[in-house]
């Protein structure tokens, strides 16, 4: 399945006719989705939207409730036969969560195409309280120039609930989009140093964002780790490690 136009290998900008509709048919058919703060959203322009990460539906559930459509960034392992099928099909990106500039390029292509992307910086499935992000969404960021919306995703995994979980249909599930930020290179200001200080800015954003959410919904945050699960080891690569388990 095709999926690349306009001469730089970008997903085409046809995947959203049917990739959309799906999106919806999860959150409102599926499942029973609330969906605030597309205000936040800019109707035009590039987005990074930043979202925290607790359960595999997450992707999907972002896909479908954004406003606009998107380009998420996906661990390239769940690129294989019919979902790997379908994940290329739907635009989304595949990231080696080792270590993959190309990706990260990939994405900023398709930001200065004025698209969007979405990144769930905290690497993999946890408690979702954004506690620590990898550095890629703040490459991103900063290299783009894109708007950042940080994203509270509720109820996708709750109390104890492993992280392979998947909820049972008619759950209610919270997708809140915050306000908007932008991060950029201070004059004189080393790389590092700017990408470092644009990552805890969009950290503590992101953070702040799933505790009003929590608030505003009373949806608490699963545990983590969930009982008989051993806490992962961080991943924190230079400029990749910002995959979606799933999109």
């Amino acid at each position: 399945m095709a999926t690349k136009d306009n001469g730089h290998g970008l997903p085409a900008s046809w995947t959203k006719v049917w990739s959309r509709p799906i999106g919806w048919f999860i959150n409102h058919l599926v499942y029973r989705t609330v969906v605030s703060g597309k205000s936040n959203v800019p109707a035009a322009g590039p987005v990074i939207f930043a979202a925290n990460h607790i359960s595999f539906l997450d992707g999907p559930v972002l896909f479908g409730a954004s406003p606009r459509p998107m380009h998420i960034l996906v661990k390239k392992e769940m690129f294989r036969g019919f979902l790997g099928s379908v994940l290329r099909g739907s635009g989304q990106i595949p990231v080696d969560r080792t270590g993959d500039r190309a990706a990260l390029h990939l994405g900023k292509q398709l930001l200065d195409d004025g698209r969007c992307v979405g990144i769930l910086p905290e690497g993999t499935r946890g408690s979702g309280s954004a506690g620590s992000i990898s550095n890629g969404v703040a490459w991103l960021a900063i290299n783009s120039g894109a708007t950042v919306i940080p994203v509270a995703i509720l109820g996708t995994r709750q109390g104890d609930e492993h992280r392979d979980h998947i909820p049972k249909p008619r759950r209610k599930l919270h997708v809140s989009f915050g306000e908007p930020i932008t991060v950029k290179r201070r004059k004189g200001e080393p790389g590092r140093v700017s990408m470092d200080r644009a990552a805890a800015e969009i950290r503590e954003a992101l953070a702040d964002h799933v505790q009003d959410a929590i608030r505003a919904t009373g949806q608490g945050l699963p545990q983590d780790p969930a009982p008989g699960e051993s806490t992962p080891q961080h991943r924190q690569t230079a400029v990749a490690g910002t995959p979606a388990d799933h999109p």
